[in-house]
């Protein structure tokens, strides 16, 4: 596709989120178009889906879990991220199919076999070009979170046993896809993070892409 697909991954309180905003900001300036979105979510569908994962009040198992979030993210590939890559945008997600792997996956206990196949179906295939992996202590990154909106949402609740599972799960994936993942210690200031951010996608940036 003639895009650029970055998806953003890494767990709770991870400073993702902000990066993610930052980079739109330092794109939009330079006159690149650019779509932000977010899983689970993005789409109409997909944000009711998001709403009704992260309420406390609901206690989905593990498979009705896996699957409510592949069909959120069906519905936002084929609404959303496919076709603005096919317009040549660049395209930022905050969290994609490797969250599955990682926090259904290892967090839950879920076939990891089972889980990719599940991925490639509501994909369609659709790979990132480049993910960076946002890595930091998931004790750090909870205070963070918690401090930050006063609130914690279903998954924020989960034990420290699971929050550990989720993260040695990410570094297992970027280990075996290096061309892929870039890991970026997260732990420290945002200005810093986000000068390694701007070094790990600048160089990758096809030329030629859709201008505003």
């Amino acid at each position: 596709m003639p895009g650029f697909f970055v998806t953003f991954e890494g767990g709770e309180g991870s400073g993702k989120s902000t990066q993610i905003t930052r980079l739109e900001a330092r794109l939009a300036a330079s006159g690149i178009a650019t779509l932000v979105t977010r899983e689970p979510g993005g789409t109409p569908l997909a944000e009711r889906v998001r709403e009704a994962l992260l309420d406390p009040a609901f206690s989905p198992g593990p498979m009705t879990e896996a699957l409510l979030m592949e069909a959120a993210r069906a519905d936002l590939v084929a609404r959303l991220i496919r076709p603005a890559l096919e317009s040549g945008r660049v395209v930022l997600c905050d969290r994609y199919d490797d969250s599955t792997l990682a926090y259904q996956g290892a967090g839950r206990g879920l076939d990891s076999a089972l889980l990719a196949t599940l991925n490639a179906a509501a994909t369609g295939g659709l790979s990132p070009d480049l993910t960076l992996l946002f890595d930091v202590d998931p004790a750090v990154g909870l205070a963070r979170r918690e401090n930050a909106v006063g609130a914690t949402n279903r998954l924020d609740r989960e034990p420290p046993e699971f929050h550990a599972r989720v993260r040695a799960r990410y570094l297992e994936l970027a280990a075996a896809s290096p061309a892929r993942f870039v890991v970026l210690e997260a732990g420290g200031g945002s200005e810093a993070l986000e000068r390694r951010v701007w070094a790990a996608f600048a160089p990758r940036l096809p030329r030629g892409l859709a201008v505003l």
